[in-house]
Formats: structure tokens, sequence, C-alpha cells
């Protein structure tokens, strides 16, 4: 796969897409690399984020500090484990008729 410094940058192949006359998988092919990329660039572009230029994630990792680095993964345990919990309520109410959650208004 070609390296996006050498050719266009995120932007420019953002930019590409967005006026038009090429698809996302012939754009993908062009510069060498998989449709699910671009994609995602094209999302986060959608939602106003930059397209960073040569910084990984990972990269962006391993120059965090540790204490924000174990902070994160925490956060991401706590709200995999509060989407379990919220599952397993609705499946109580759902499948099992279990009333867990007080309806709005009541005491």
């Amino acid at each position: 796969m070609r390296q996006m410094g050498e050719e266009k940058s995120k932007k420019e192949v953002v930019e590409e897409y967005l006026r038009g006359g090429i698809s996302l998988r012939q754009l993908s092919r062009k510069y060498g690399m998989a449709h699910g990329t671009v994609h995602r660039w094209i999302r986060a572009h959608e939602r106003g984020e930059e397209l960073e230029e040569g910084q990984s994630k990972v990269k962006a990792l391993v120059d965090m500090p540790k204490d924000v680095r174990r902070l994160q993964r925490e956060l991401y345990e706590a709200r995999l484990e509060a989407k379990l919990y919220r599952t397993m309520v609705e499946v109580a109410e759902k499948d099992l008729g279990i009333v867990i959650r007080k309806k709005s208004g009541a005491r």
C-alpha cells in the first residue's frame, strides 16, 4: 500500500470523494488502501473532526502518560459494565416480565 504522505493527504482524499464522480471503493483502490479507512476519514470529516496527518492512534497512546492510559482503560471497562447492566435489565423486563425500572412520575 502507498503511504499517504507520498500521494495525497487524508483531507485531499476526503475532498476528492465529496466532489463526487468516484465511489468509495474506487477511491480506495486508486490510493491502495482499505475502503474502511477512507470511510472512517469521511465519517470523521462529516462529524466535524480534524483529520490528523501522520500520527496514528498507537503512537498517540504511547505518548500518553501512564495514568491517562489507565484512566481511559478504566472508563472503557466502566462503560462496558454499564452496557451489560442495561442489557440485563432489558432482558429481565422483556423476556422474564420482571419490572425493574420505575415508570416516569412513579413514586
